[in-house]
Formats: structure tokens, C-alpha cells, sequence
């Protein structure tokens, strides 16, 4: 079966092509960056190519199948399993065509903050972290704790990770805002009713093609002890690195690395890459245009309602995309509200939120 402009599979070709004659030149390695760079271009626009093939070949299967299950009862459920999972990678496949922004391909870098609600908070932004951490996980995708401030009694203060993988920036961009959460809370005897704040920000991962000057001058670094809970992602050494970029205010850290230079270098990575968020930010501002994802980050405007108590729902303020299945969530099934959002922007919907 063939797709056709679904998935432009000749246009891929020609882009696998053009990317394979690049990394055959033998100069290529003596910048290691830009191969590594080439290199996961080319994995996504074979991982592109392979898919369009398996949807082809799952298809034809399907309809093998189901001229069975006629005469046979006991293939209906085979024809079922293969519906399914060929209706799951459409549904991704779809998602990633609503992607279309100039660093939706990037990498990402997440940063989550506990918000009004004290330790409630504090334990909401972890159940965030690993809201986010199991969908990664799911997608396949890298990540890496990179810094980590546990709560006084539970939970975290805050924490910053990476994502690598397809898209990760574009799909991530879609859950910048203040996350709410309703539920009995476990931190005080009476087990009251509590409403909990945290944050999400999302900043894409830039590389050196993207020039961003910063000056010896314009940053403060300082050093310290790592401090943590003892918990897996926190390795307490005196090499953690603290960098404040002083025209802007912006303060970044990296603790996890083996090394002070490690733990510099990352936080630099990071610094450049909130400074590139910065001037795209002027940018839009300047233009008037104002990037759906970005809007309604400030406390009491939330982009959605997780609910535990006195019923079960999660329910996205901007698109009204709501499930009852709040564990799965939880355990990492956001792409229904990931690909709501990205519908009503390419629709021009308001998605500000309430």
C-alpha cells in the first residue's frame, strides 16, 4: 500500500539520499559534532521511511487477516491486535506531522518547579517529573537528570532533564504551564482537601550551528557541594557548578557529571539554550506573535486539572481534552492531550487557556 503524500516517502528518500552522500565525505569526522549532528538526521528520516514501509505491509496483513477471521472466529482476535497498533503509529505518525516549528526536531530540556501548596507541592512536582520521565520512557527517548532540588519533607523542589528523541521538543512544548492538583493530601493528620501548584517549562537543546555570544564577563560561576536526599540521580561531590548570567538574571546548575568541568560544561549547554529561548521570545514579541504553548504559565491560570478527589478526572483547560483514567496519565499517557493541543493551534483555536 502506498501512502503517498501521508508520508512523502520519495521526498524522504531524496533527503536519505542527500544525507548519506554528506557522511560519506571523509572530512566529515574531523568535526565531531556536526556528524553526530548528520547522524540523527539520518536516523529520523530512516526511521520515517521504515515506518511508512511497516504501515504498508501491517495494512495488507490486516486485510489477510480479516479474510480469515470470516471463516475463522479465533483470528478476530488477531485481526483486533493489529487494528490496534496500526491505528497507535497513525496516531503518531499524525502527531508528528502537526510539528512544523522551526526547533520542534530539537532535543529538549524540562525544568519543573513546585509551586504554591508546600509539601503537597513539592510531592506533586515529583509525581510530575515522573509523569514525564515514564512517557520518555515509553517514546524511547533519552533522558537525564541533569539538577535536582529535593523537598524538605518529600518530593522535589525542583528539577531540570534532558530529552533526546524524535520531536522531543515539539511534543514537549505543548505542557509549558502550571500544572493543578486536587486531591486528599497524605502530608497532615486530618487528610484534608489540598490544591497543589507546579510548573512546567520546556527549552530546546541548540547546537552550535545556532551562534549565542556569551561573554566571560556576563557570567558569575560558582561551585558547591552537592546536596540530595541520597537519591539515584544526585552524585554528592564538591564539583557541582552554579552559572548566573548577569545581564539577564538567569541562574542555571549542573551536578550529576563526574567532574567540575563535566558539570560546567553541561550547565553552559543549558545557559545558551534559555538565552536562544530568550531572543526568540523578544523576537515574537516584537512581531507580535506569540507561540500557543507559551501562553498562561503564571499561577492560577493552569493548562490543566488533575483531580483526584472527590472524583477522577484530568481535563486540559485549553483544548477541554479530558480523561477519567487519571493513573494512566500519571503513568505517562499524555499524548491524547499532546496532540489536541498541536490540532487546535494548526486549527488556529484559542488554546490561552480559561
Amino acid at each position: 500500500m502506498n501512502f503517498g503524500g501521508f508520508f512523502d516517502p520519495a521526498g524522504k528518500q531524496r533527503d536519505l539520499e542527500e544525507l548519506e552522500d554528506r557522511i560519506a565525505d571523509p572530512n566529515l569526522w574531523d568535526d565531531q559534532e556536526k556528524a553526530q549532528k548528520l547522524l540523527k538526521q539520518r536516523s529520523r528520516v530512516q526511521k520515517a521511511i521504515d515506518e511508512a514501509e511497516w504501515l504498508g505491509r501491517a495494512i495488507d496483513d490486516a486485510g489477510v487477516l480479516f479474510e480469515f477471521a470470516v471463516d475463522d472466529p479465533e483470528s478476530e482476535a488477531d485481526v483486533r491486535v493489529a487494528v490496534d497498533e496500526i491505528a497507535t503509529r497513525i496516531a503518531n505518525a499524525e502527531t508528528e506531522m502537526l510539528l512544523s516549528g522551526p526547533n520542534d526536531q530539537r532535543d529538549a530540556i524540562v525544568s519543573i518547579n513546585a509551586g504554591a501548596g508546600g509539601t503537597d507541592a513539592e510531592d506533586w512536582a515529583e509525581m510530575l517529573r515522573r509523569m514525564y520521565l515514564r512517557w520518555c520512557e515509553k517514546k524511547g527517548f533519552a533522558t537525564d537528570v541533569i539538577e535536582e532540588s529535593p523537598g524538605k519533607e518529600a518530593g522535589i523542589k525542583s528539577s531540570t532533564f534532558t530529552v533526546e528523541g524524535p520531536y522531543a521538543y515539539g511534543l514537549l512544548v505543548t505542557e509549558i504551564g502550571v500544572h493543578r492538583l486536587v486531591r486528599m493530601s497524605p502530608f497532615n493528620a486530618g487528610q484534608s482537601r489540598e490544591t497543589s501548584f507546579a510548573s512546567v517549562d520546556v527549552h530546546p537543546q541548540i547546537d552550535d550551528e545556532i551562534e549565542i555570544e556569551v561573554l566571560d564577563k556576563d557570567l558569575r560561576i560558582d561551585t558547591y557541594r552537592s546536596s540530595g536526599a541520597g537519591g539515584q540521580h544526585i552524585n554528592v561531590t564538591d564539583s557541582a557548578v552554579r552559572i548566573t548570567h548577569l545581564p539577564t538574571g538567569i541562574v542555571v546548575s549542573c551536578q550529576n557529571q563526574r567532574s567540575q568541568h563535566q558539570n560546567r560544561d553541561v550547565a553552559m549547554r543549558v545557559l545558551k539554550s534559555r538565552l536562544y529561548e530568550l531572543e526568540l521570545e523578544k523576537r515574537r514579541a516584537e512581531s507580535a506573535e506569540h507561540e500557543a504553548g507559551k501562553m498562561s504559565v503564571s499561577f492560577g491560570s493552569q493548562i490543566r486539572n488533575y483531580v483526584l478527589h472527590p472524583y477522577q478526572l484530568v481535563k486540559d483547560t485549553r483544548t477541554k481534552q479530558e480523561t477519567s483514567d487519571v493513573d494512566a496519565v500519571l503513568g505517562g499517557e499524555i499524548d491524547p492531550f499532546i496532540k489536541a493541543f498541536l490540532v487546535a493551534k494548526r486549527n488556529g483555536f484559542d488554546t490561552g487557556g480559561e
